[in-house]
């Protein structure tokens, strides 16, 4: 059998339901919906969710089911754990400052740049040269810690800026005189 058409185990605590082709996954922390490509079928069994082609013949078919495995399974993480993104700024003056639903950021630019957070996205700032991004949709997560980090990526020779926590900068020498 196929690693991709294994059936995934519903966690305890999370609730899924299917309306046709639109997923609806429950969990302590929130709820979250899809809707399931027409190339890819789902059944609910007995506490687990098992993916499988439409049409076995079809290779867009069979790409998708482990697409739509790992999203749903991913939904499945938000709404029961969570997922968090933890940035770090490195530079003389780079500070943040979580609030409400809004990011101050100053990186070094003659203004201070104001991120504006997604709905269901938040922020805290544990000191003021770092950034935990927290939510229950991975993807929202990582496009708003990618966002933050565009303001002002790491740059390879003093390696100042934005960079996600467990980042390694691969530094380059200075030009000779």
């Amino acid at each position: 059998m196929s690693r991709v058409t294994k059936p995934v185990a519903i966690p305890s605590g999370v609730e899924v339901s299917l309306n046709g082709q639109e997923v609806s996954v429950k969990g302590t922390k929130g709820q979250l919906q899809m809707n399931l490509n027409t190339a890819v079928e789902l059944t609910l069994e007995d506490g687990s969710a098992a993916f499988k082609p439409v049409d076995p013949k079809d290779k867009q078919g069979d790409a998708l089911t482990g697409t739509m495995k790992s999203i749903v399974t991913n939904m499945m993480t938000g709404v029961s754990v969570g997922f968090e993104k933890k940035l770090t700024l490195i530079g003389v003056g780079y500070r943040a400052k979580a609030q409400g639903n809004k990011v101050d950021l100053t990186l070094g630019f003659s203004h201070p740049v104001e991120h504006q957070l997604p709905e269901g996205i938040t922020a805290e700032t544990p000191s003021q040269t770092e950034i935990i991004i927290r939510g229950i949709d991975k993807q929202k997560v990582g496009q708003t810690a990618a966002d933050i980090r565009s303001y002002r990526p790491p740059e390879p020779y003093k390696g100042k800026g934005v960079r996600y926590a467990d980042e390694h900068v691969a530094r380059k020498e200075a030009k000779k005189k």
